[in-house]
């Protein structure tokens, strides 16, 4: 499976954020996107979600569903956590299941104890602080599978040792033939993943 952007460029609100982009990740490889505050990272990640149109250039994913686009074979975390607060910890995970039309349906629980919140399964997520917000946006990830992980800052809220939870969940989807790309201004804890700039350093 090989992801390939070959000169993308993206426009939001009449302004060109970045053009002449190009980058191709193998299955099992992760992608460090990088660059000053405005730059386009978080545009590039939601290009590739499907939630921002692509102005020009090429988008493919060699190797995967011949019927899905990209986007439908990708997880999106972004800034903002998509949870209902008036569902459950456990119905998040299941709403995004049903939304998602995923035949089968999903192991909730497991995916809960990756992140450390099975014991909150039963709470709303409206009591949820911001670090089990995260996680429980993390936990997605998990119960829905999806060969491309798309993260923006992916650390965000979380304490030391979620981050290192993280890292460990990462170097998992690597191994099985995932492919990650992430925005971020600091470390991911991931061993020596690719790097792609955008702009000037």
């Amino acid at each position: 499976m090989q992801l390939i952007g070959d000169n993308l460029q993206c426009v939001r609100g009449g302004r060109e954020v970045f053009a002449g982009l190009n980058f191709s990740l193998m299955d099992g490889e992760a992608l460090v996107v990088t660059g000053r505050n405005g730059a386009g990272k978080s545009s590039l990640l939601r290009v590739i979600a499907g939630l921002v149109r692509l102005a020009g250039g090429r988008l493919e994913l060699d190797g995967g569903l011949p019927e899905a686009t990209v986007a439908e074979q990708a997880h999106y975390l972004g800034h903002q956590d998509a949870l209902k607060p008036s569902l459950s910890v456990a119905e998040n995970l299941q709403f995004w299941a049903e939304f998602l039309r995923i035949e089968g349906g999903i192991e909730i629980i497991p995916a809960l104890q990756a992140v450390d919140l099975a014991p909150l399964a039963d709470l709303p997520a409206a009591y949820l602080s911001a670090g089990q917000r995260r996680r429980l946006s993390i936990a997605r990830l998990i119960a829905l599978k999806r060969p491309i992980w798309l993260l923006d800052e992916p650390t965000s809220a979380l304490d030391v040792a979620s981050q290192a939870r993280l890292a460990n969940l990462m170097r998992g989807h690597l191994a099985g033939g995932g492919l990650i790309i992430a925005a971020t201004h600091g470390p991911v804890g991931l061993d020596n993943p690719r790097e792609l700039q955008i702009g000037p350093a």
